[in-house]
């Protein structure tokens, strides 16, 4: 079974086959296989997206397509360029900060790259800074976007195992800066040698009058997780405000939202919600034929078989997630391998919480990682630069990346220390 289950689904993937299909086609092979009943495949995909908490997950992304019709990009641009724009190796700080600002928007990672792609990478080409480091930068960047919350992929992980989301968003943000922080040093280091055009110092005037065109877009994360840990609503409330916050700032303050724009928004949020529910389905089905064969718990004893180590284990788990990222997208991921890690992280005694962030973390890493990052892809579109340049370039982020998870894996406080201020440890 172990082998009809992986060995079908990559087979599957490498032909070029939708990730969803895939599990799909796979899931119902299992069922045969394995003597299930069919009736399994619809109770299961059912039972698995008619959860509350899930609820969440078209709300934050309808918020995110509201955002950005609404022209937030540009205003926080504008508004970071301000502040720090006129410093050494400013636009590449411009960029991180916007995009973990973006990302306490959107909460997705390709949407963060193909939202502001468009503005800075020409902005970062013509102060002088190389078009391929420029790419690569807002394309890692942006990965940051399932880190720091609201974050669909904590959404989904929480579903998958029992995790107050809550406690998984407070435990994103420090993490999800100082990912950013490793991307800006490698981006600094990885352009030390051009010669870049500084950028004129903004005036107080300047800078006020960006804050107030940036004000509405940066109080919205303010109110959906002040929200949350102010106790006043829940994270799937939390969605459903941060949509009719939106819809109030991008239609009567803003303006920028008109009917038909309105209508775009509605189908582009409809699309992309139907496809991640319909990953999650199927990845169910999946899961739960791993589980109910035995296949899960049988590969959690060989994991655990290969060293009694927290350590090695931990590191183990890394190396599995991270070539799981080169090929799944986080939903996929967490569906198909949480069954066979949740009992190996339970007997090493990791909170779960602790685990949802660095197991995101490796996803986000993931999201920039040849050959499937979408992210990548997302960012050789935004900036006109070819997949085999951008792969050159995005080398100095990984290994960025990668320390930033060492980091977060084995010192849990990083994690745990906003969670545990909150009561939500």
């Amino acid at each position: 079974m172990t082998l009809i289950l992986f060995g079908v689904f990559f087979l599957l993937v490498f032909l070029n086959i939708p990730i969803a299909v895939s599990l799909g086609l796979t899931a119902m092979i299992g069922l045969y296989v394995g003597g299930f009943p069919f009736s399994m495949f619809p109770n299961v995909m059912y039972a698995s997206i008619g959860k509350f908490a899930l609820l969440a997950i078209p709300f934050f992304v309808l918020a995110g397509s509201i955002m950005e019709y609404a022209g937030i990009s540009q205003r926080l641009v504008n508004f970071a360029r301000t502040c720090v724009g006129h410093r050494k190796s400013g636009m590449l700080a411009v960029t991180v900060i916007v995009c973990c600002f973006f990302a306490a928007i959107s909460g997705s990672g390709p949407a963060t790259v193909a939202a502001l792609g468009t503005i800075l990478i020409p902005a970062m080409v013509h102060q002088g800074y190389d078009r391929g480091t420029s790419t690569a930068l807002l394309s890692a960047s942006g990965a940051i976007g399932i880190i720091i919350p609201p974050s669909i992929a904590f959404v989904v992980y929480a579903s998958c195992t029992d995790t107050s989301v809550g406690a998984l968003f407070s435990a994103g943000i420090i993490p999800g800066i100082l990912v950013g922080i490793s991307y800006l040093v490698a981006a600094m280091i990885a352009t030390r040698k051009n010669e870049v055009v500084m950028l004129p110092k903004a005036s107080a005037a300047e800078r006020w009058a960006a804050f107030k065109e940036a004000f509405w877009a940066l109080l919205m994360p303010v109110i959906i997780l002040g929200g949350i840990y102010g106790g006043i609503f829940t994270p799937t409330e939390a969605a459903g405000v941060s949509v009719i916050y939106g819809l109030f700032v991008g239609v009567f303050i803003y303006k920028e939202i008109h009917a038909k724009e309105l209508i775009r928004v509605f189908v582009d949020s409809a699309v992309s919600s139907a496809t991640i529910m319909f990953i999650i389905a199927c990845a169910a089905v999946y899961a739960w034929i791993m589980t109910t064969s035995g296949v899960a718990a049988d590969l959690s004893a060989a994991i655990l078989s290969i060293s009694e180590n927290k350590i090695m284990i931990l590191c183990i788990i890394n190396i599995i997630f991270l070539i799981a990222g080169c090929f799944l997208d986080a939903n996929s991921a967490f569906y198909i391998l949480l069954p066979i890690i949740t009992p190996v992280l339970a007997s090493l005694g990791v909170n779960m919480v602790h685990a949802g962030v660095f197991l995101t973390v490796n996803m986000a890493i993931g999201l920039v990682t040849p050959p499937v990052g979408i992210n990548l892809y997302v960012g050789c579109k935004a900036g006109n630069v070819s997949v085999g340049e951008i792969c050159r370039k995005i080398v100095p982020f990984l290994i960025a990346g990668i320390v930033s998870l060492v980091l977060i894996t084995y010192i849990e406080p990083i994690s745990m220390l906003l969670p545990g201020l909150l009561g939500q440890a």
